[in-house]
């Protein structure tokens, strides 16, 4: 007989979810979200453990109800695990999802989350048409949830988990977030390219703001300078009028300016980019791109000396995914969590001959 596993409250697994998946995770809206808690409290109360060869299938989540989660005794288990396998006849009386929630449990929760990341099996050999059950918590992740742990115990067991499970790069990348959570609470330093300092009010724009002098300007721009630094409130931070002045380039802080403008003075013809800094909105959209772009050109720059970059804290986050089909062609996105990596929003329409993906990835 399968040994079921002690059952904890629901709210109680959503909070260690959000404890063992911190901010920067991939798709941790998945994993973190009420509707991954009430996968995992049906996983744990079938026993649904790849160890005990039990698995469920994504129905089962939305068959559950409060009444029947009130009922621990393994009697009650088993008899629901039978239960719930079998064709719904009428409507269940206080469901926790509707039918068709199985789609989103299957396709976000587990498939691009919980299995994603390692955190639930899928049975080996069965066909991907197979209306059988398929998915079990791992016996390594399952344990997080027993209740007897204390608070010292499950901090050490998450910290384990996460270093046997979670590839190198996610870690980095959630620990480039971590470290914008726990940065001074009430200024943020910002190292310039020219290696002096400035203070700026602490929050997640500046966290950004100082990512993308520190991180983003010496890994995109050959020689980087920076021109205009402000925060929220138009609270002016740094203006190098006298670089602005060798580039013909007026900056009045009366006009409608973006959070950063920086400058490369590498290339033959400097390059002008403007920055904005997307904490919760101000993307560049492409009505915000053609008034930037009237300032460069009255300056006396060319459109293909000027770049636009919208900076986002990560790919993952509510900003980015609420943005991003506003932003402008032909402006970049970059990530402070991954600061490698910057995205192109290539336009063709300037071009007479559209170019082709073989040269684009060779970009």
């Amino acid at each position: 007989m399968t040994m079921l596993p002690p059952v904890l409250p629901v709210d109680d697994i959503h909070r260690r979810l959000q404890l063992i998946f911190p901010e920067g995770t991939a798709n941790r809206n998945y994993v973190t979200r009420e509707i991954a808690a009430k996968t995992v409290f049906v996983m744990l109360y079938v026993g649904a453990v790849d160890a005990n060869a039990r698995w469920i299938r994504p129905d089962q989540v939305t068959r559950m109800t409060d009444a029947r989660a009130a009922m621990t005794e393994d009697r009650h288990r088993e008899a629901w695990l039978v239960e719930s396998m079998r064709p719904a006849t009428g409507d269940i009386e206080g469901r926790w999802y509707a039918v068709n929630t199985r789609e989103p449990i299957r396709d976000e929760t587990l498939r691009g989350g919980l299995v994603l990341i390692g955190a639930v099996a899928e049975r080996p050999g069965l066909a991907t048409t197979s209306p059988s059950p398929r998915y079990a918590l791992t016996e390594s992740f399952s344990a997080l949830f027993d209740p007897a742990l204390t608070e010292e115990q499950l901090e050490e067991a998450i910290e384990a988990w996460r270093d046997a499970n979670l590839s190198a790069s996610a870690l980095a990348r959630a620990a480039i977030l971590r470290s914008g959570v726990i940065a001074d609470e009430t200024q943020v330093l910002v190292t310039l390219p020219n290696g002096q300092t400035r203070s700026m009010a602490a929050g997640p724009s500046s966290i950004i703001s100082k990512a993308v002098a520190e991180e983003f300007a010496p890994r995109f721009l050959e020689t980087p300078g920076l021109l205009w630094l402000s925060e929220s409130r138009n609270k002016v931070v740094e203006q190098d009028n006298q670089l602005a002045r060798s580039l013909g380039l007026t900056i009045d802080p009366e006009r409608n300016l973006p959070d950063m403008i920086l400058v490369d003075l590498g290339p033959e013809h400097p390059l002008l980019v403007f920055v904005e800094v997307v904490a919760t909105d101000g993307a560049i959209t492409e009505a915000r791109r053609t008034a930037l772009l009237m300032i460069a050109t009255e300056a006396g720059f060319r459109e293909n000396q000027v770049a636009f970059v919208t900076a986002y804290a990560d790919r993952d986050d509510t900003a980015f995914r609420r943005s991003v089909s506003e932003l402008a062609w032909g402006s970049f996105a970059w990530f402070m969590s991954e600061p490698d990596q910057v995205a192109l929003w290539h336009s063709g329409r300037e071009s007479p001959e559209r170019i082709k993906l073989s040269a684009l990835i060779r970009l």
